[in-house]
């Protein structure tokens, strides 16, 4: 057992949090955008970009770029950074308002008039999808927004989601590239996808879209009980079909953060803390309580020596879940998840878990996730408030609200997508835990 070990033996929760960290920091645009960036053109070098990260990602950008630059970037509110020569707007995330369509218009107008010689550095990540709002020609903004939000509730995957908004905007889905023609466009993302598809991040406003409008309306046919007239009209039009990919010339996409490589970060420091990593996978997809009802079965496995890993270690996973809304509660998909899998351990001894968003907001709330232990399910009786109820009404944030346990980190300006860690400990240790 290692120094190290016997540190941190007494409280997993400490543990959890630190991988939580770590996982998040091989993410932070400081320390990962200044490698990746192009050399400066002989023109002009315009900034555009959205997302969670954008703001620090062009800051990051202007303090190691030696020449002149200009442009805007969006951001969700509260992710703000000050920037020296570009401008930042913040406007609404998950669903798209006013704001981000006014500085979205702004954006486009960065473009215009750009040269051959001239350079447009594109900033994305996680949530560009909503921030950058500029509905095709007749569909207006609460059009969208009513479809955005039946997606969002219907547990339709990011990939679906962004295949509709991408066919019901002026920008996105290669659009934004052809605006800035003839201009060189360079486009640095931190993927918060699975596969890390350039175009599912942000929607791909500078890369060719491989799905179609057939598949927008199919999608939009399940998933969303009234479609907008003018919206079904728009995708039976031939006109309203992508920018399709063209092998000759592909577009300049560098991914400079991954869920890959925030996991690797994580599983790193656990073999440093003396936990034996098994990483599930960095791109985990499905219901988040399915999913967390098959890391349960994988950790009963363990518990009675048949898994594939022996205690004391750590079981980490990415990716991005989806939740169902059926109740009226609040809560984001890692709060569910571990309500869930509370549930469906039920005390095991030695087993706590930390499920949160890589930026800092599980869905739409105010903390990144939370943690549990073996008792959590306990301290929920003793408060006369029943798991399952909770989880039936999608109020995750509810429970741990009242029996403790959320993370509240505040926006971190990165997003690697979620970060799900289960240390499984010998009984004898975990039970050193302070009460």
């Amino acid at each position: 057992m290692t120094e190290a070990r016997l540190r941190t033996s007494g409280n997993p929760e400490t543990v959890l949090r630190q991988l939580f960290d770590a996982a998040v920091a091989s993410a932070l645009p400081a320390s990962c955008v200044a490698a990746h960036l192009p050399d400066i053109p002989r023109g002009r070098t315009v900034i555009v970009g959205a997302g969670k990260a954008a703001a620090a990602m062009a800051r990051a950008v202007e303090d190691v770029w030696s020449g002149p630059v200009s442009g805007l970037v969006i951001v969700p509110y509260g992710h703000g950074v000050s920037c020296r020569h570009v401008q930042v707007v913040e406007a609404s995330h998950p669903v798209l308002d006013e704001a981000g369509l006014k500085a979205t218009e702004t954006l486009i107008g960065h473009l215009e008039g750009l040269a051959a010689d001239d350079l447009v550095l594109c900033l994305l990540s996680g949530g560009a999808s909503a921030l950058l709002a500029a509905p095709v020609q007749g569909v207006t903004l609460a059009d969208k927004q009513a479809v955005t939000r039946a997606l969002l509730r219907s547990g339709a995957t990011i990939a679906e989601i962004n295949c509709v908004r991408k066919h019901l905007s002026a920008v996105k889905g290669g659009r934004l590239a052809r605006l800035a023609a003839p201009a060189r466009v360079v486009t640095l993302a931190l993927s918060d996808v699975p596969d890390d598809d350039p175009s599912t991040i942000g929607s791909g406003p500078t890369v060719p879209d491989p799905t179609t409008r057939e598949a927008a309306l199919t999608i939009l046919e399940r998933d969303v009980p009234e479609i907008p007239d003018v919206i079904r009209d728009h995708l039976l039009d031939p006109a309203s079909e992508t920018p399709k990919p063209d092998p000759d010339h592909p577009p300049d996409v560098r991914i400079i953060a991954t869920p890959a490589k925030a996991i690797a970060a994580a599983a790193d420091l656990a073999r440093i803390l003396g936990y034996e990593p098994l990483v599930l996978g960095s791109d985990l997809e499905g219901e988040a309580a399915v999913v967390a009802q098959d890391h349960a079965v994988l950790v009963r496995a363990i518990l009675a020596g048949d898994g594939l890993i022996s205690p004391p270690c750590a079981l980490l996973s990415g990716g991005e879940t989806t939740v169902k809304v059926r109740g009226s509660g609040r809560g984001g998909r890692n709060g569910e998840f571990l309500l869930a899998l509370a549930i469906a351990l039920d005390g095991a001894p030695g087993v706590h878990a930390l499920a949160a968003d890589t930026d800092g907001i599980d869905g739409s709330d105010d903390n990144a996730g939370a943690v549990i232990g073996p008792d959590v399910l306990d301290a929920a009786a003793r408060l006369g408030m029943s798991a399952f109820e909770r989880l039936a009404d999608n109020d995750a944030y509810g429970f741990f609200t009242r029996v403790g346990g959320l993370i509240v980190t505040g926006p971190t300006r990165t997003n690697v997508n979620d970060f799900r860690a289960i240390l499984i400990d010998r009984p004898d240790v975990s039970s050193q835990d302070p009460a």
